[in-house]
C-alpha cells in the first residue's frame, strides 16, 4: 500500500512540477534568443550605417576590414549584399546566399523591412541565427547587412538555465517525497497491522490484536472497535464451545443411567409389543449417545484452525489397517504415487478420510471402495470411491449439510454429521470436498486440497 501511495503521489508532483517548469523553459528559449538577436541586430544596424557611408563614398576597404575584424573577433559571418543579389563585400568568401533564411531575409530587407524578429533557438536545433539590416529605408533601400552568427553558447546558456530550473524543482519534489515517505508509513503502520491481524483472526487465532497506539486518531478508533469485536466474537465462541462441551458431558451420565435401566427392564417385559417397545428404547439411547459424542468431536475439530502440508502416502499407511479390519469381506484397494504433499486440514486428513472411508463401507452397499490421488493444477485430489449404489443429484447436493441423512439409511447408525464437519474442515484449508457419481455406478468423494500452505 505504502508504494502504491507513493506511486499516486509522485507522478502528482512531478505533474506540479511540470505545470510550472515548462511555461519558464518557454521564456528561458524566447528571453535568451530575443536577447541574442537584439544584440546581433545591433551589430547589424552599426554595419548598415557604416556600409551607407561607404557606399555613398565609394570607399568600402575600411568596411571589409571591419567584417573582417568582427568575424575574427566574434566568429560570425557578415557581408554587404546589393540589391541586384551580388556580395559586395564580407567577412569569407564563399558567403552563403543560398541559404533560404538569407534569401527570405534580403528580399525583405530590400522592401524595406527587417525580417523575422521572431527566432526562437531550441537547445536540440543546430541552426544558425541570420539577421538581415536593410541599407536605407523604405525606396531608398540600395543593399543590405547579412549576419550569420553561431548558436553553440546560445544553446548551452539555455541548457544551463534549464538545468538550473529542473534543479530548482528537483530539490522541493524531492523534500515533498522525503516527509511524505515517513508521514505515509506512520499513517499506514495501523492499517499493515489491522490487516495481519484480521488475517490471524481469519485464520483462528483469535488472540491476535491491532495496534492501537499507532497512526492517527482515526486509526486508532477504528483498531480498538475491530479489538473490542474480537473480544466479543472470541466470548461468544468460547462460551458456545463450552457449552456444547459442557452439556454433552453433563448429559452423559443421565444418559448412561437411562440407557442402563431401559436395558434392566427387559426382564420384566413379558409380551411382543413390550419388548418391541424396550429394543427401540434401546436404540435411541444408543442414538442419543452417538450424536453427543459427535457433537463433542465437532467442537474440539472447530477449536482446530492450523493447517499444515502432510505426506499422503505415509497418513495413509497408518490408517489403511483400520480400514481393511472395518472393511470386513469389501474389498478395499489404495493407489496413491509416493512422494505426494497435502495441506491437512485442521484436526487431520486422516479424521476426514476415516469418515469418508467409513461411510463408503457402511453405506454404499458395494463390494469395493477404491482410495486413489493424483496432482491437478497446484493441489492435490483425493478420491474415495465405492461401486454402490450412489445418491442421486438432490441427495448429492444436501449431503454436506449437518444433520442430513438419505432416506434408505435411517435404519441405519449415524448422526448426518460427519460430511458436513469434514466439508467445513477442508474448506477451512482452502479446500473442497464434491460428491460425484462414479462409473458404471456408486460414489466418488473427492477432497481438493492445496499443496502448499498459503502465504
Amino acid at each position: 500500500m505504502l508504494r502504491r501511495l507513493l506511486v499516486l503521489i509522485v507522478p502528482l508532483l512531478v505533474a506540479l512540477v511540470a505545470a510550472l517548469g515548462v511555461p519558464l523553459a518557454f521564456a528561458v528559449v524566447q528571453r535568451e534568443s530575443q536577447e541574442t538577436y537584439l544584440d546581433r541586430l545591433g551589430d547589424a544596424s552599426r554595419f548598415a550605417s557604416l556600409a551607407e557611408n561607404a557606399l555613398a563614398s565609394d570607399r568600402l576597404t575600411a568596411l571589409r576590414e571591419e567584417l573582417v575584424r568582427y568575424d575574427q573577433l566574434y566568429g560570425i559571418s557578415a557581408a554587404l549584399v546589393g540589391t541586384d543579389g551580388t556580395v559586395l563585400e564580407s567577412s569569407r568568401r564563399p558567403f552563403p546566399l543560398d541559404d533560404p533564411r538569407v534569401e527570405v531575409g534580403l528580399n525583405a530587407a530590400f522592401g524595406g523591412y527587417r525580417g523575422e524578429t521572431d527566432q526562437s533557438v531550441w537547445p536540440w536545433e543546430r541552426v544558425d541565427l541570420v539577421v538581415v539590416e536593410p541599407v536605407g529605408r523604405d525606396s531608398e533601400v540600395v543593399a543590405a547587412v547579412v549576419t550569420i552568427s553561431p548558436t553553440d553558447g546560445l544553446r548551452s546558456a539555455i541548457l544551463r538555465q534549464w538545468g538550473v530550473l529542473a534543479l530548482i524543482g528537483l530539490v522541493p519534489m524531492l523534500g515533498v517525497v522525503a516527509v511524505a515517505w515517513p508521514m505515509s508509513r506512520w499513517v499506514l503502520r495501523p492499517v499493515r497491522t489491522l490487516d495481519e491481524a484480521t488475517a490471524a483472526v481469519a485464520g483462528g487465532h483469535l488472540d491476535a490484536r491491532a495496534d492501537e497506539l499507532g497512526g492517527p486518531p482515526e486509526l486508532r478508533r477504528l483498531a480498538a472497535s475491530f479489538n473490542a469485536m474480537v473480544d466479543v466474537v472470541g466470548r461468544a465462541l468460547r462460551r458456545q464451545r463450552a457449552f456444547v462441551a459442557d452439556a454433552s458431558h453433563q448429559l452423559r451420565n443421565p444418559l448412561a443411567s437411562l440407557r442402563l435401566a431401559v436395558d434392566n427392564l427387559e426382564p420384566h417385559v413379558t409380551d411382543d409389543a413390550g419388548r418391541e417397545a424396550q429394543r427401540i428404547a434401546v436404540d435411541e439411547a444408543e442414538e442419543m449417545g452417538r450424536v453427543l459424542d459427535t457433537l463433542l468431536a465437532a467442537t474440539r475439530l472447530d477449536s482446530a484452525s492450523s493447517a499444515e502440508p502432510v505426506d499422503v502416502d505415509t497418513l495413509l499407511a497408518t490408517h489403511v489397517p483400520g480400514w481393511r479390519a472395518l472393511a470386513g469381506g469389501m474389498r478395499l484397494d489404495v493407489t496413491v504415487p509416493p512422494g505426494l504433499r497435502a495441506l491437512e486440514p485442521p484436526g487431520g486428513l486422516g479424521s476426514v478420510l476415516d469418515e469418508l472411508v467409513g461411510n463408503a463401507i457402511r453405506l454404499s452397499g458395494g463390494t469395493r471402495v477404491h482410495i486413489w490421488a493424483r496432482t491437478a493444477d497446484d493441489g492435490v485430489e483425493l478420491h474415495v470411491t465405492d461401486d454402490g449404489t450412489g445418491l442421486s443429484d438432490a441427495e448429492r447436493a444436501d449431503a454436506t449439510r449437518r444433520f442430513w441423512r438419505a432416506p434408505r439409511h435411517q435404519n441405519i447408525p449415524g448422526t448426518g454429521l460427519g460430511l458436513a464437519i469434514c466439508a467445513e474442515l477442508i474448506e477451512s484449508a482452502g479446500g473442497e470436498l464434491t460428491l460425484h457419481p462414479a462409473e458404471p455406478h456408486g460414489l466418488d468423494a473427492v477432497v481438493r486440497l492445496s499443496a502448499r500452505t498459503p502465504a
